[in-house]
């Protein structure tokens, strides 16, 4: 079974990230308002009745902001640890509230949802990884600087929204104070388009087939120059840039080498059923 994914949206502003597939669906972080996400999800043929649950990266504005009206409306159970929403401040039903431990799976429906830590300035961050039958999704942004469980987790990708937030050059020529440009770019902060444009082009996997840009900056990064980087060294994955002002179509993830085994199988079953055919002649 593959995997339909999208960027309802994608920045400070607020990020949203729809995985699904034929009969369910996730959002990861509802940081836009339950309304906009209809309408995106409306505007794109995606059904708001699939997703089945919001998993919840860490506790700042730009990821949560959707998700009270969201899960009221709906009646949404909201997988957060305990630490991000205590300092979130979240109002909801307790029995909407879903804890969950880093490197357990959980499963909903056919998707199984991974979370891992990452380096950000959050109380409890978490990055996702969603497989579905051999296919994988991951959502990493948000992150100060690439560790080995990112990494790890990159590579067993079929596509992925990787954060590419600032241009160096920009950031340090830019208007923020230096406090503000030292907590972008130190530890806990957030990826540049070098750091990002690193790991994809040291750790992507030969069947990754979609990488989706996220999280740029308004006024450290552009849209072009992102999209000009990656393509040049793409190397046959798609390039999709995640807007901050609008959603992204949906895209069809799947595992090529399993629909390649499953026509492989049939065309067997085919030739072995032609000859058994014609050995009644």
């Amino acid at each position: 079974m593959s995997l339909f994914i999208a960027s309802l949206n994608s920045g400070s502003n607020g990020n949203c990230y729809y995985i699904g597939n034929d009969s369910e669906a996730v959002l990861i972080d509802a940081g836009i308002s339950c309304r906009e996400i209809e309408k995106r999800m409306k505007k794109l043929g995606l059904s708001i009745r699939k997703v089945k649950a919001v998993f919840v990266s860490h506790e700042h504005t730009d990821h949560i902001s959707g998700i009270p009206v969201l899960a009221k409306k709906y009646q949404l159970p909201i997988y957060i640890t305990h630490a991000t929403l205590l300092l979130s401040r979240i109002k909801m039903e307790k029995h909407l509230v879903m804890p969950f431990d880093a490197e357990k799976t959980i499963t909903i429906g056919s998707m199984s949802i991974t979370a891992f830590q990452k380096q950000h300035d959050a109380v409890d961050p978490y990055s996702f990884t969603i497989a579905c039958n051999g296919t994988n999704v991951g959502v990493f942004t948000d992150i100060g600087k690439p560790c080995e469980h990112l990494i790890f987790h990159f590579k067993q990708c079929h596509a992925a929204f990787l954060e590419a937030n600032y241009d160096e050059t920009m950031l340090d020529e830019g208007s923020y104070p230096p406090h503000l440009k030292n907590r972008i770019r130190g530890g806990k902060g957030h990826l540049s388009n070098k750091q990002a444009l690193d790991i994809f082009t040291s750790h992507k996997p030969s069947f990754m087939s979609h990488l989706f840009l996220s999280h740029l900056s308004k006024n450290n990064n552009c849209p072009d120059l992102v999209r000009e980087l990656f393509n040049a060294n793409a190397a046959g994955v798609k390039i999709v840039i995640a807007s901050r002002y609008e959603e992204t179509g949906v895209y069809h993830i799947q595992d090529i080498q399993s629909v390649d085994q499953a026509k492989i199988k049939t065309a067997t079953i085919a030739v072995a059923t032609s000859q058994l055919s014609f050995s009644f002649i």
